[in-house]
């Protein structure tokens, strides 16, 4: 039986269940083997970043957008109200242990970051909103859950609490699914998805420790990119 937002709820379940056999997967883990696997996740989400990023069909949306939500983000500080729920659960979870606590924080705002931006997120939950469709979702919900496990098997159980971004995020979308279906063209997608993708693409750096970019306060920047892509569209 289908209902709205099944699909939102299914991607909830996937990032959850990852997350879990991660952190049981990774008691077994030796450190050596664990860095490795950093590494390599960490490259992986690199690719998917340049990826996205390349799907715009022009830069300068992209470059206006991330510059604007750039100086929104920093003066908000989204990336420290990330942190904020992100230590205050890692502080209940740890029951005080800082270092426990911040490393939750690191593996909720990564995870949260990586699983929201993208034109699945969007698309899915429209079509769940508007016709009960969550075939999309489900699929997302099935790459969500895999990465998940890698993840919290290196960062912990801070990926599980990405759940909750990605449900508010995507649950918001499909309720508001009839307002935003004709705002949501191709060309919105497109650009929607290259500035999450170069978010994703920063992730990437930063769990490398190539830059420490905070992320979090370029979310903005996806708002300007759908008002410029639909005025240029």
């Amino acid at each position: 039986m289908n209902f709205t937002g099944i699909g939102t709820a299914a991607n909830v379940l996937a990032i959850i269940a990852g997350a879990l056999l991660g952190v049981i997967l990774r008691r077994g883990l030796p450190e050596r083997v664990e860095k490795i696997l950093v590494e390599a996740i960490s490259l992986a989400v690199v690719v998917i970043g340049i990826q996205m990023a390349l799907k715009t069909q022009n830069i300068l949306i992209a470059v206006v957008s991330l510059a604007i939500g750039a100086v929104v983000g920093e003066i908000i500080d989204i990336n420290e109200w990330f942190n904020r729920f992100g230590k205050w659960a890692g502080d209940k979870i740890a029951h005080g242990d800082e270092a426990v606590g911040a490393k939750v924080a690191l593996g909720f705002v990564t995870a949260s970051l990586l699983f929201c931006p993208g034109a699945m997120a969007v698309i899915g939950a429209i079509q769940d909103g508007l016709a009960n469709d969550a075939a999309t979702l489900y699929a997302k919900a099935i790459l969500d859950g895999i990465f998940a496990v890698v993840m919290a098997a290196n960062l912990g159980i801070g990926v599980a609490l990405s759940a909750v971004s990605v449900g508010i995020y995507q649950g918001t979308i499909t309720l508001l699914a009839g307002v935003l279906e004709p705002i949501a063209t191709p060309a919105v997608l497109a650009e929607i998805t290259s500035v999450g993708g170069l978010m994703v693409f920063a992730i990437g750096l930063n769990l490398l420790k190539v830059t420490q970019i905070k992320v979090a306060n370029l979310m903005p920047a996806v708002i300007p990119a759908i008002i410029l892509a639909y005025w240029l569209g």
